[in-house]
């Protein structure tokens, strides 16, 4: 008994423990790391966070993929920022941003995102710059709010005949994904996951390693994808990558964004082209050009440029070409050259 007794007083130990060191690490994390941005209430106990850069005009907006935060345009925004005003957030359930009232779809977020433009005092004209899931963002702001935008440039945007309910051969893959974002959640509150991200991306990576390893093949997969991608990151922004990958709330916020796949699918099939407003898509070379009437459904007057030497990531991939891209949208809304070196 006394046996039995000595492991439960163990166990108890160290969940209280590892409970302690996730309250104590997203505390300092917090403190050390938001302090460049500002949080913007949009109603509804909901708190976006802001960050902006630059001056001038017209302010150029960045939306993130389905699970990245301000922190994937960190190094275009620096760059941007050089000849115009410039701003980034993180969607509701994402970074530092509160959890999110609403589902995670295109439209839902378009609203959110006015809602914080108008509150921050930031005045249109924008440039909608969106990747992935975020291109498909910027295009319901497009469309719903047409006499804000002077210019769009999509990277990459997530393709819906690639998902369901349009193929709904990738259904497995949605409920496989939401599946193991909700065990991240407990994971998180235990610290584990504070353990691991906090060993991959600012110590050895051993014990990110070990974990990945314990887990099999998929869990090697995962580690090997995430070296990849945040690998293309400055390097400095690594720790916040790992204070955001630490919070409960981050995976909580991925997986409602995850679920909304299928609702996101649906309202944008439904949605009407952009009209009378420049969009720039830029298509990776590893991936197939979209056709004339795929471009058609997006608006009339789409210009697609292949990025040759980029896969889904172009923004991080050929940063110069989505640079470029978002000059020429500004050069085009303020009828002024900016010159290529700064």
């Amino acid at each position: 008994m006394y046996i039995f007794a000595t492991i439960f007083a163990s166990i108890a130990a160290l969940i209280a423990a590892g409970f302690l060191y996730q309250r104590l690490g997203a505390h300092l994390d917090r403190r050390r790391y938001a302090g460049s941005g500002r949080w913007i209430n949009i109603g509804q106990g909901c708190k976006l966070y802001l960050l902006e850069k630059g001056s001038g005009g017209p302010t150029v907006l960045f939306e993130s993929g389905i699970a990245a935060t301000n922190l994937n345009w960190c190094r275009i925004q620096e760059t941007v920022s050089r000849f115009t005003h410039t701003a980034s957030y993180d969607r509701g359930g994402l970074g530092w941003s509160s959890p999110a009232n609403s589902a995670r779809t295109p439209g839902n977020i378009a609203i959110e995102l006015h809602a914080m433009l108008e509150r921050a005092g930031i005045k249109p004209p924008y440039v909608l710059v969106g990747h992935s899931f975020g291109g498909l963002v910027m295009r319901r702001y497009a469309v719903l709010y047409p006499e804000d935008v002077a210019g769009i440039v999509l990277v990459d945007p997530m393709r819906c005949e690639e998902w369901p309910p349009l193929d709904p051969t990738k259904q497995a893959q949605i409920d496989r994904g939401t599946k193991l974002t909700g065990y991240a959640i407990p994971i998180a509150h235990l610290g584990l996951a504070r353990l691991a991200v906090t060993s991959l991306l600012c110590r050895s990576g051993q014990i990110s390693s070990f974990l990945a390893g314990a887990a099999g093949n998929g869990g090697r997969h995962v580690l090997g994808r995430i070296k990849d991608e945040v690998g293309k990151m400055p390097q400095e922004v690594w720790p916040i990558v790992a204070a955001h990958w630490s919070r409960p709330s981050y995976y909580a916020g991925m997986c409602s964004h995850v679920e909304s796949v299928p609702d996101t699918v649906r309202e944008m099939v439904a949605t009407d082209p952009i009209v009378g407003i420049p969009v720039t898509l830029l298509t990776p070379g590893s991936a197939s050009p979209l056709c004339e009437r795929r471009l058609g459904e997006i608006g009339d007057n789409v210009q697609q440029v292949i990025a040759p030497a980029s896969a889904h990531w172009i923004h991080l991939d050929e940063p110069d070409l989505v640079i470029d891209s978002i000059r020429e949208m500004v050069m085009a809304a303020t009828h002024e050259a900016i010159p290529v070196s700064v």
